[in-house]
């Protein structure tokens, strides 16, 4: 008998008929004999739904003065889903218990919107799991030391169900999505893209912060804190499907690199298209130019990613940096009113129609000419290569955004990635 916990997505509980193959699915694992936890996200839609009630009351951005009250709204997404699933589950006759994340208790910070999980309290839910109990938590939410509820930000669910997966010390945290694992690169631009059955924790790390969609980064730091196994894995196969093909299918996130792994140099190509690319030109070039910068740009709460400064030339030089896209404009403006007075720079140029082209590997380590590869395969097909990031097994290039598919094939040809 094993300790499982199951993450399902806002697809899987799209439907109440989707809900009802969801509480067949968990049942089955509970009836072969496993202490089965869930952490449901809410209804496929509903937080926008909610999101987008509180924003006809209130049309302008309602920053931390309703931050509080949009954490009390955006919570009742997963309590309705925990609720429903917990009601199907019984009437499979599978005796089952739903709790928000305060009735746990998932203690968190008091960042609203965006809190981070401190401890977990898993008496009450060890508990009823002695007891044959079904335990359901609901994802993406947590309550604060002056019992607030707070929500963890958009993807908090597979955090939730990670967290709860270390602090119960599962057996497995189990992933289920509407894809059946993590793949070299988006089928939807690459068909030959193939499914990893296996891939290492550092690599998913990567991958990503870098733009793939199927794990929300922060559960991934998560489970690599707490060494928690993790799989990916379709809800959408049959319920009925054996469970040990089942608990063998998706993609297994390992924390160990084998040697069939260290024989892949590239495992994956991941992209992004939600970057804007920002200069400062004509910067003096002197020590604490670029705290000035990019501290203003931080107490703004926008993150930076590819950073570059070129030589300097008659004591002037141009630094550059991408943002997030929606950051794009904010960020423009800042500099322009705060910074670029300040500074005496001569003007800042942006570009919001760049994208983000990433290969990752935990092979690159042991390789070399890995990088010129890469950059010889985007040269024959005439692409530009703007700026450049690099880690011990990743390398990432800024190029124009209408090279991106292009480039992502020709890389994932390159690097052989479509042979098994």
């Amino acid at each position: 008998m094993a300790l499982i916990v199951h993450k399902y997505g806002g697809t899987s509980m799209g439907s109440t008929e989707r809900i009802r193959n969801v509480a067949k699915r968990v049942a089955k694992w509970a009836r072969a004999g496993h202490q089965i936890v869930v952490v449901p996200s809410a209804m496929s839609g509903e937080t926008n739904r909610l999101l987008g009630l509180a924003k006809e009351l209130a049309p302008a951005k309602p920053g931390d003065a309703y931050s509080r009250e949009l954490d009390m709204l955006a919570s009742t997404g997963e309590q309705a889903s925990s609720a429903l699933l917990a009601i199907a589950l019984q009437s499979e006759g599978q005796p089952s218990v739903s709790y928000a994340g305060w009735q746990v208790a998932i203690k968190t910070n008091s960042a609203f919107t965006k809190a981070r999980i401190e401890s977990i309290d898993d008496a009450r839910v060890m508990g009823d799991l002695n007891a044959g109990k079904v335990v359901i938590i609901t994802g993406f939410q947590g309550v604060d030391d002056n019992g607030n509820i707070t929500t963890l930000g958009r993807g908090g669910s597979d955090t939730s169900a990670v967290a709860v997966a270390a602090a119960l010390k599962a057996d497995e945290c189990l992933i289920y999505t509407d894809v059946d694992g993590v793949y070299t690169t988006d089928p939807r631009v690459v068909p030959e893209a193939r499914r990893l059955h296996t891939v290492s924790f550092e690599e998913m790390l990567e991958m990503a912060s870098l733009g793939s969609k199927v794990l929300q980064i922060r559960s991934v730091e998560f489970a690599g804190k707490y060494k928690v196994p993790m799989r990916v894995l379709s809800s959408f196969t049959p319920w009925d499907i054996d469970i040990n093909e089942e608990a063998a299918s998706g993609t297994l996130i390992t924390f160990e690199e084998d040697e069939q792994m260290e024989q892949a140099v590239v495992s994956g190509i991941a992209f992004n298209r939600d970057e804007a690319k920002i200069s400062v030109l004509g910067v003096p070039d002197k020590p604490g130019i670029a705290y000035q910068i990019l501290g203003a740009v931080a107490d703004a709460n926008i993150e930076v990613d590819v950073i570059i400064q070129n030589l300097s030339k008659d004591g002037k030089t141009d630094f550059s940096f991408t943002v997030h896209r929606n950051d794009y404009a904010k960020t423009i403006d800042l500099l322009k009113e705060k910074v670029l007075p300040a500074l005496g720079a001569a003007e800042v140029a942006g570009d919001a129609k760049i994208c983000k082209v990433s290969i990752v590997g935990i092979g690159m380590r042991s390789h070399v000419g890995v990088a010129s590869k890469m950059f010889r395969s985007l040269s024959e097909e005439g692409i530009n290569i703007q700026m450049i990031s690099t880690s011990e097994i990743k390398t990432s290039v800024v190029i124009d955004e209408k090279y991106m598919e292009l480039a992502v094939r020709a890389l994932h040809k390159a690097f052989d990635l479509d042979q098994a």
